[in-house]
């Protein structure tokens, strides 16, 4: 008789503990889903950007860092896709996103030129080179090196000096298209691209 109701006694012990158990589940649950769509719904840490515009490229980096923001890309604003190899070269015409608060983990993108150079009156170089896709663009005026960049990477292309010194168009970002074949809109299926240019100083 002792060992029945012990055994009982046991048996409705074990039910209690899993019903606690499934509630205390329950509850847990409850309890960390506010948590998961706080992290997940959070808004990110936000600082004042500065504005950058005029200043030494370096410089406008070194800012925006020591304002918490480290996500920072720049390009060249004359669209001649040339590379920032040595940031103090080059001086900040415009930002995105402009001056403001704005969450720190927002990318910075400055539009720049050569100290020498004077900034252009709209920014030329955003979005370069565009994928020229099954159409021949117009890239007259355009570098030589946005041209082969808009291209696809299996397009034979010739580049020809357009002065008939025969000159080697070596830094491509130097150069701009005078001409081209084929000649803009016509249809690209693979055919080879012929450019003429010369350097950005002179006239085609």
């Amino acid at each position: 008789m002792h060992t029945r109701t012990a055994i009982v006694a046991l048996i409705a012990s074990t039910s209690l503990f899993v019903l606690t158990g499934c509630e205390d589940g329950t509850s847990n649950t409850g309890k960390d889903k506010p948590a998961t769509e706080q992290d997940a719904g959070g808004d990110a840490k936000k600082a004042a950007l500065p504005d950058m515009s005029g200043k030494g490229l370096q410089s406008a980096q070194d800012q925006a860092q020591k304002a918490g923001f480290y996500g920072l890309s720049s390009h060249d604003a004359l669209g001649r896709d040339r590379m920032q190899a040595f940031d103090r070269n080059w001086k900040v015409c415009s930002q995105t996103p402009k001056a403001g608060t704005h969450p720190t983990d927002t990318k910075v993108d400055f539009a720049t030129v050569k100290l020498e150079e004077t900034c252009p009156g709209k920014d030329a170089g955003a979005g370069e080179p565009k994928a020229a896709g099954a159409t021949m663009p117009d890239f007259k005026g355009k570098a030589v090196k946005v041209a082969r960049g808009a291209l696809d990477s299996g397009t034979s292309i010739t580049v020809n000096d357009a002065s008939g010194q025969d000159r080697i168009v070596f830094m491509e970002s130097n150069w701009k298209v005078c001409s081209q074949e084929p000649a803009a809109g016509a249809k690209l299926d693979g055919q080879p691209v012929t450019l003429s240019a010369v350097k950005f100083e002179e006239s085609c």
